[in-house]
């Protein structure tokens, strides 16, 4: 047994007075409002989204399905729950079939911060843009709300989510390091 440290970034943006622009998807690419309804939807894109990832090893509830729908319950039940920044996008197939494929959450927490969760896109549906819009989508949701300023945190190894946080304008507050035990480690840094 060996502990394993994650470096993780935080990243804000400052939405009082920002001039968001308006969402894009692709033909075939539809937006979902968050309903009550939609909840195992949300947590299976979830799952889906980061069961190969590090983030699941990180945080193991998000490499199992049931891990994904305790999550995705917990932050739904919150009073700081922010339904306007809550999003699926689903593909919609010419036979009219549905595929959910990306998923974004919103809190609200001390300090009037909004908080993003989760941002997850399905791998068979990255590189259309999904991620861009998802993040235009929950900062507009946060507008709506009326708060402030918005942050998230991802680990630092995700180079492509880093890169499009950034590009959207989010800046490094801070970096931390999550300390992760596994089996198959002495000692590392991630």
């Amino acid at each position: 047994m060996g502990l394993t440290y994650y470096k993780r970034l935080r990243l804000e943006f400052e939405l009082a007075g920002a001039r968001l622009p308006e969402p894009f998807l692709p033909s075939g690419y539809e937006w979902v409002p968050w309903s009550l309804s939609l909840l195992e939807r949300h947590a299976v894109t979830k799952f889906a989204s980061f069961r190969s990832e590090v983030d699941s090893q990180i945080f193991p509830c998000l490499g199992a399905r049931d891990g994904c729908l305790n999550l995705m319950s917990e932050i739904a039940q919150r009073a700081t729950f922010v339904p306007q920044a809550t999003w699926l996008i689903s593909c919609r197939f010419p036979d009219g079939t549905v595929d959910d494929c990306a998923t974004i959450q919103g809190l609200v927490q001390a300090g009037q911060w909004g908080a993003i969760q989760n941002v997850g896109v399905v791998p068979e549906y990255r590189g259309h843009g999904l991620g861009r819009a998802l993040m235009f989508q929950c900062l507009r949701g946060f507008q709506q709300a009326r708060v402030p300023r918005v942050y998230l945190e991802v680990t630092a190894s995700n180079s492509a989510a880093v890169q499009l946080y950034r590009s959207v304008g989010f800046c490094l507050a801070k970096t931390t390091y999550k300390a992760v035990e596994r089996a198959d480690v002495e000692y590392s840094v991630a």
